[in-house]
């Protein structure tokens, strides 16, 4: 199935694809066919999207002293985790447990989307999507990307852009 614009109506109607919806947000859908036993959720959407893994951002929670943040970066990158924390002000940081992550965004891991979050997490884009037109995100679901301008990512996401991946 190809990818179809939305604007208003969202076609599969996740919390992700709902808030840039009402924002108003141009963005297009990209469903694939998510492989339970695929290694890395991001590699597994970048090659099933046909677009370079650089342009494909995972989007990963982590927990600071001040509670979940988020990190969203290449998926055929790391999260510099010393880096995040100079972003967000913070001392330092540790992944998340999945249960918690699960809990403060509304969406199971593999399907985490920096937008739509059950509680807006304070969030930091790696500076590199900058360097694309569009770049690529979860919809809110396994098998499911989305794909919009940096600059609306940042924006859907109330993010601030800083070198976060390594």
């Amino acid at each position: 199935m190809g990818p179809r614009a939305t604007r208003r109506v969202p076609l599969s109607g996740t919390p992700a694809t709902t808030a840039l919806a009402r924002l108003g947000i141009a963005f297009v859908e990209h469903a694939y066919q998510h492989d339970p036993g695929a290694a890395s959720y991001g590699l597994e959407a970048a090659e099933a999207l046909g677009v370079p893994p650089a342009q494909v951002f995972k989007t990963l929670v982590v927990q600071g002293e001040r509670g979940l943040a988020v990190g969203v970066v290449p998926v055929d990158g790391q999260l510099d985790l010393k880096a995040l924390a100079v972003a967000l002000g913070l001392k330092r940081l540790a992944m998340a447990q999945t249960a918690d992550a699960e809990r403060a965004t509304g969406y199971v891991v593999g399907g985490i989307s920096p937008v739509g979050q059950r509680r807006a997490l304070p969030t930091v884009v790696d500076v590199s999507a900058t360097g694309f037109d569009r770049v690529y995100v979860s919809g809110g679901r396994r098998g499911l990307d989305v794909s919009l301008s940096p600059d609306d990512l940042v924006r859907a996401a109330r993010a601030v852009l800083a070198p976060i991946a390594r």
